[in-house]
């Protein structure tokens, strides 16, 4: 796809990609990639703003804040204002609902997400990268179809790091030394890239020395130096007030990256959400994110490395002159740097998942397509990017969310209006379900959700069986939430279901299909989420409910 210009452009393709982004955004993708993507941003502002029964995270409690409301507010936050304004306004008589409740956030993130397109258009000439190959390089790989359309604080991690990386650029297109660019707008980044996720300043550090050293190198005037380092610190400090001020008046006084960084470089918190060897980032999730770019920068990084080795040992000066490494180098060392350093960073925590990792694409992107590095690949990257789709953007937990869906649909149905009845969904063995897509106010108390995670076969046995034989309720309906892996599991808990459906696909990596099943004509309950309507001991001949 990136050898054939004459049979399709570059540029065509590149928008066929776009489309494509967009399209599954509003589709919409049912995989669901982590509880971060619910739970740090649009659950939290469901709560707020459109009063809906939600669960708020640890880190956006007023005991514990760890995360600012700046973002949160201006992303989920502005777009479910939005939809409360139109229903208010009888625009649109039923804007918030499920779909809505979903699409709505990671809509505006897609839009964002074009960031990293412009961002490569401005920089593939300036690191000698091929710009239409680079753009398809990025719009086709599924990081950017699925993490980054998704409403992750890494997400926009990336998306400040690669708008820091236009700016620090010191060439013009042409090739051409550029102007310095304005201090105060790097200030700007850079403070709100800390304050969304601290571990932003491992991905700023080589982008900062980069640009310091091109200012050092260009500017004769130690007075001219001088302003434009205090330029940068004012506005940092102004954007700090600014973030500290808005959590203020959420929270209570308070520095919330700070609090982030307490708890997280406590080696016994990050072990409540797992401990990783050190190496995991370089070993398995560069691998998991980018395949085999991730391998071509290795294979790149041991090459350069050795070959500055071989002349520190020879003794020979490679400066010849020049300021040093970051600023004339043409290209490859420093995107290498700007690639391995803040992996060097973050690989020093204890708790490594793949998407710390998803803002490094864009040097990745970049390094890759410069002397066409990845030509040769390009039909592993194809197959690689379409198997990275399906399994994270359909597969994965992909039967979370339609079911919420359909519960949505069956709380709020007419029938349920017109005889109100109590509902108990229990969930087990699923990710934390985002309880805002249920759509439910707070004042609404005939809706319960339990969520057991992952507990034993005692424990939850034990809980269906109360719910079974609950003789407080008399008009009580009790759905439990479950993966068809676990299915045999209930079986035993001596209890029966009035009704069950179940929701294809639907992939659990935590209770993973056993592959003889799969083998089977049952291979699809292997693959599937099933929602089953206990049979409740004090009314026994209810009637079913369609989900």
């Amino acid at each position: 796809w990136m050898t054939r210009p004459q049979i399709l452009g570059g540029d065509y393709l590149w928008a066929l990609l776009a489309a494509l982004r967009a399209g599954w955004c509003l589709l919409p993708q049912a995989g669901y990639l982590h509880p971060d993507e619910f739970f740090q941003s649009p659950e939290v502002m469901a709560g707020d703003i459109l009063n809906l029964q939600v669960y708020y995270p640890w880190e956006f409690l007023s005991s514990s804040p760890c995360r600012t409301v700046v973002f949160p507010l201006m992303t989920s936050g502005i777009t479910y204002w939005v939809i409360k304004s139109l229903q208010q306004l009888d625009i649109c008589s039923s804007c918030i609902n499920s779909y809505t409740l979903l699409v709505s956030p990671r809509l505006l993130f897609t839009v964002f997400s074009f960031i990293l397109d412009y961002s490569v258009y401005r920089l593939a000439p300036s690191w000698e990268a091929d710009r239409w190959k680079s753009l398809v390089l990025l719009a086709g790989s599924y990081v950017t179809l699925v993490f980054y359309t998704r409403t992750f604080t890494n997400t926009l991690e990336g998306l400040l790091f690669a708008l820091l990386m236009v700016l620090v650029s010191s060439r013009k297109p042409d090739s051409s030394l550029a102007e310095p660019t304005s201090s105060p707008l790097i200030g700007i980044v850079t403070t709100a890239g800390f304050f969304n996720r601290p571990t932003f300043l491992a991905f700023a550090l080589m982008p900062l020395l980069y640009w310091a050293g091109f200012i050092v190198d260009s500017q004769r005037s130690i007075k001219t130096v001088i302003n434009h380092f205090l330029k940068l610190v004012l506005c940092a400090c102004f954007t700090a007030i600014v973030f500290i001020t808005a959590d203020t008046f959420y929270f209570t006084s308070v520095v919330t990256p700070f609090n982030f960084l307490s708890y997280n470089l406590n080696p016994h918190n990050l072990a409540l959400h797992g401990s990783h060897p050190r190496v995991t980032h370089f070993t398995v999730n560069g691998m998991m994110l980018f395949g085999i770019l991730h391998v071509l920068a290795i294979g790149a990084g041991c090459k350069m490395l050795k070959h500055y080795i071989c002349q520190l040992i020879r003794v020979k000066s490679y400066y010849h002159g020049s300021p040093g490494l970051l600023v004339h180098s043409k290209g490859k060392p420093t995107l290498l740097l700007f690639y391995f350093v803040p992996l060097a960073f973050l690989s020093l925590f204890s708790h490594q998942e793949p998407r710390f990792l998803i803002p490094l694409i864009l040097p990745l992107v970049l390094f890759s397509t410069s002397q066409n590095r990845a030509m040769k690949w390009k039909y592993v990257i194809v197959i690689f990017n379409m198997l990275g789709a399906l399994l994270f953007g359909c597969l994965h937990q992909g039967g979370l969310i339609p079911c919420l869906f359909r519960l949505e649909q069956l709380v709020h149905s007419s029938e349920s209006s017109n005889h109100p009845r109590h509902y108990t969904l229990l969930f087990a063995h699923t990710y934390m379900p985002p309880r805002s897509l249920l759509n439910i106010k707070k004042r609404d108390t005939h809706i319960q959700v339990i969520d057991m995670a992952g507990s034993e076969e005692e424990t939850l046995c034990q809980t269906v069986e109360q719910r079974a034989n609950d003789f407080t309720c008399n008009d009580c309906q009790v759905f439990v939430v479950i993966p068809g892996t676990i299915r045999a599991t209930i079986t035993k808990c001596g209890v029966s279901f009035l009704n069950e459906t179940l929701i294809f696909p639907h992939l659990s990596m935590e209770d993973p299909p056993h592959i003889p099943f799969l083998l089977s004509r049952n291979w699809r309950s292997q693959l599937g989420l099933y929602i089953l309507q206990l049979v409740l001991v004090l009314n026994p001949k209810i009637q079913a409910l369609p989900v």
